[in-house]
């Protein structure tokens, strides 16, 4: 009898687990509707400051005589990770689902349609440039075209 309830013990356990480590992920492209636009941006800009103070952090630990590898490698780590969320918000929430194909006869659609598509492509472009270097002046880029495109979703009165 204990040998069943161990069993049985065991399997509720591992099931639980499997519940437990199961991960909903976000933005699974459902029509659902519960995702603000305007919190995504606000992530944007929160991935680009820590990509901004790991930036800082490899620069300056890079200038020490001795400098501490482990950390410099954390932070280059840090800087890669965020600069790929930030690719992920922008890829897989705003170009695969807030950004609408538009007619091409339809020229104002398009015309926003096209400017969407350059601002969120530049977006993409200097956050793999904050991969590969330690150039604050991506960062600067990266929050200017990330203003910009918050302005023209949005409209010029948001935010």
């Amino acid at each position: 009898m204990k040998s069943n309830f161990k069993i049985y013990a065991a399997l509720l356990l591992l099931s639980g687990l499997v519940f437990i480590n199961s991960r909903s992920y976000a933005h699974c492209e459902v029509p659902c509707g519960i995702y603000d636009d305007s919190v995504r941006v606000a992530l944007i800009y929160e991935h680009i400051t820590t990509i901004e103070k790991a930036m800082n952090n490899i620069n300056q630990l890079s200038e020490e005589t001795d400098p501490n590898y482990n950390q410099l490698i954390r932070w280059v780590m840090n800087k890669e990770s965020h600069a790929e969320k930030l690719q992920d918000i922008v890829s897989q929430y705003f170009l695969h689902q807030r950004i609408k194909v538009a007619d091409p006869a339809d020229q104002d659609a398009y015309a926003k349609y096209v400017k969407s598509l350059t601002l969120l492509h530049e977006m993409l472009v200097y956050a793999m440039k904050t991969k590969q270097t330690t150039d604050l002046a991506f960062i600067e880029k990266l929050r200017e075209t990330v203003h910009a495109f918050e302005h023209h979703y949005f409209g010029e009165h948001s935010h």
